[in-house]
């Protein structure tokens, strides 16, 4: 499969350059509009142009769990005691781009990880660190990370300046364009965007709060995947359509390259806006999966037949159609303040693919910025997440099924409650040190357990 894939991305290299070619040789300049600074025939590339960027990041994050009522506990749960109360990651990733030729880059991120979760990562929805999706193993592995191609197409309507950083080489670009991404890299590079909660090495660390908790997006065990990706920009306006390869079995490494039998697609409107003379944005996705995934009823169904526990491991009897949506908001309301929300479901009939237990949540939060006292580079968080389970999981877990990452044995349901708050201490450019702390209350939906307390540091650097 390795082979196949380095055949094909020579293959599609070459196409695309043949494309870009002819395209930068017929491309038919919009004529200038008398008095419109924004329309401009034939833009110079700006001597900042990029043509080669090489950038890293390091993050190391430290968590410690209270001990907490747990009256019983199944082989699922989130441990009270016993995995002695602390997890840790690390991750290392250098950012590789080069243009290729006018309107082509090439990326390539390899990356290593290493971790160690609470109670082998299980017993909660809404897990402490985004950045445990990166690596739950000792030794540090390296990886391919990310490993992509892009070809942007202009199509006018004035010039747009974008600024250099990782996986982003700086220049201009038509307003009106589209770019299309092939390769291996993250659904969540490109979708469900957030500016002030996105991103677990700078923001929030919850995977309810960094990230819509039911978007159960495309990704193998380590949070990437493999596909192609179309994004069309257009004054203000975003669509983004995607159809990616899923794990070929569910929260598994290995993936799905053909793309025909397993795959997620998914579909994202952006609307950037201005309000009260501040920046906002609203973002609708929707997405489908399809896998071989077992439902919830169906394992019922076989528990019944056969007198034992239900077991979605046994009951994979084929494929399965999983489908969803997310409703994103982002709004400053002054210059060092920023509101967030976002509103995401999926009709949570099958067992979690790619992300985690989550089929309703609702998450939001502010983030403010310290110029106010002085440290305009320091930015402090307080966010919350309500997130929970449609009733044929609930149903399952009563009988005494287990998920890939929940199960106590038995459920006194109630929906869990997560409030998160950070503060981000810039040590030097490039430099942040911060302290995170986490409420839980009713981990993994049972209201018999917890609440727990998570008191995490966060080191990050980037350059």
């Amino acid at each position: 499969m390795f082979v196949f894939k380095q055949k094909f991305l020579k293959v599609l290299a070459v196409a695309l350059w043949v494309i870009g070619y002819l395209f930068s040789a017929t491309t038919v300049y919009a004529e200038p509009v008398e008095g419109d600074p924004t329309v401009d025939s034939e833009t110079p590339i700006p001597d900042d142009t990029e043509w080669f960027s090489l950038h890293g990041q390091a993050t190391y994050v430290l968590q410690y769990k209270n001990k907490f009522n747990s009256p019983y506990a199944g082989d699922n749960s989130l441990l009270s005691t016993g995995d002695q109360g602390k997890s840790y990651t690390v991750t290392i990733t250098p950012f590789l781009g080069v243009r290729l030729w006018e309107g082509a880059a090439a990326f390539y991120n390899p990356e290593g990880s290493q971790g160690v979760p609470f109670s082998n990562l299980l017993g909660l929805g809404g897990f402490t660190n985004g950045e445990m999706q990166r690596g739950a193993n000792v030794p540090m592995i390296f990886y391919n990370a990310r490993y992509f191609i892009q070809q942007t197409f202009g199509f006018g309507g004035g010039v747009e300046h974008i600024e250099g950083g990782p996986n982003q080489l700086a220049g201009n670009v038509d307003k009106r364009r589209l770019r299309l991404t092939y390769g291996g890299f993250s659904a969540l590079d490109y979708f469900d965007g957030n500016s002030y909660s996105h991103d677990a090495r700078t923001q929030f660390l919850n995977w309810s709060i960094m990230a819509a908790g039911a978007y159960d997006y495309a990704a193998n065990s380590r949070g990437y995947s493999y596909g192609l990706l179309a994004e069309y920009f257009d004054e203000g306006w975003t669509v983004r359509l995607a159809r990616l390869a899923m794990p070929k079995n569910p929260n598994g490494l290995e993936l799905d390259y053909q793309l025909t039998q397993q795959y997620g697609d998914q579909i994202e409107i952006e609307r950037e806006h201005k309000l009260l003379g501040q920046e906002g944005a609203i973002r609708l996705l929707g997405y489908q999966n399809r896998g071989v995934l077992a439902t919830y009823n169906d394992a019922i169904q076989q528990a019944q037949q056969t007198g034992l526990a239900p077991s979605i491991l046994t009951s994979r009897f084929g494929y399965q159609k999983k489908w969803g949506y997310v409703i994103n908001a982002e709004q400053a309301v002054l210059d060092d303040i920023g509101l967030f929300a976002r509103w995401s479901w999926n009709n949570g009939q099958s067992e979690t693919e790619a992300f985690t237990d989550i089929s309703r949540s609702l998450s939001g939060g502010a983030s403010v910025k310290g110029a106010s006292w002085g440290r305009a580079d320091d930015t402090y968080g307080l966010a919350f997440a309500l997130n929970g389970i449609a009733s044929s999981q609930i149903n399952y877990l009563n009988q005494g099924g287990y998920t890939m990452f929940i199960g106590d044995g038995k459920i006194a349901y109630q929906g869990e409650r997560i409030l998160e708050t950070y503060y981000s201490f810039n040590l030097f450019k490039g430099a942040y040190l911060s302290a995170d702390y986490q409420y839980i209350q009713n981990p993994a939906y049972n209201s018999d357990r917890g609440p727990v307390s998570v008191f995490g540091l966060r080191a990050h650097f980037e350059l």
